[in-house]
């Protein structure tokens, strides 16, 4: 097998460098003898296969990922943070102590059935009026009492309200007298309201003023 191939090798060869002829005035030159030889030689070897190197792909960059920014000063909570901790509930409202309530010891005024006769007399008139009480300073024992008719109560006023009837009590002189007691009375002479007030420490002796103490 060698061999046949060998001597296919030898036929290319010669068909693809003839021998020139050889004229006897004319020497073939050395160099065109070592130019041939080379050339069969070449021809007679064996075709070399080459080999391809294989280069290695450098791996694909991972895409970048876009980071997360959190602002400044901000504070991620204990739920965020821990998703597996059940939120707390929000603490109950505390409830408020009410206020305890300022109950006078005693009644600002009474009024005796008389006073409330006159009194009604006074609302079912052609001009209904309130009673103001209050008291100024008159007399030689100090104080006096002081009767307004007005159509409303003042902004600072005490009412006092019994059998249907209003009566209004001015906030300056309620120290002096609250637990008093309100009647009307008439004589020949006269017709008025008149108090009874337990306040009344000293009084003068026609009645008409007087002076508080505890």
């Amino acid at each position: 097998m060698s061999s046949s191939l060998h001597l296919s090798r030898l036929r290319h060869a010669a068909r693809l460098f003839p021998s020139a002829p050889v004229h006897p005035t004319h020497q073939p030159s050395p160099c065109s003898t070592v130019f041939t030889r080379r050339a069969m030689m070449s021809a007679l070897r064996p075709p070399q296969h080459t080999q391809q190197h294989h280069v290695p792909r450098s791996p694909s960059p991972l895409p970048e990922t876009t980071p997360v920014v959190t602002p400044e000063g901000t504070q991620l909570s204990n739920d965020a943070a821990s998703p597996q901790v059940a939120a707390r509930p929000p603490p109950a409202p505390k409830a408020e102590t009410p206020r305890p309530r300022i109950r006078s010891t005693k009644a600002a005024l009474t009024i005796t059935p008389t006073a409330v006769s006159r009194l009604h007399a006074l609302l079912c008139g052609p001009t209904p009026q309130l009673i103001r009480i209050g008291v100024r300073n008159k007399g030689c024992a100090g104080l006096s009492y002081h009767l307004d008719y007005v159509d409303k109560p003042g902004k600072f006023d005490e009412v006092v309200e019994q059998d249907g009837v209003k009566v209004l009590i001015d906030s300056k002189a309620l120290f002096s007298i609250i637990g008093s007691e309100m009647d009307w009375k008439e004589d020949a002479l006269s017709a008025k309201f008149s108090f009874k007030n337990p306040n009344i420490k000293d009084a003068c002796g026609c009645g008409e003023s007087f002076t508080v103490g505890s």
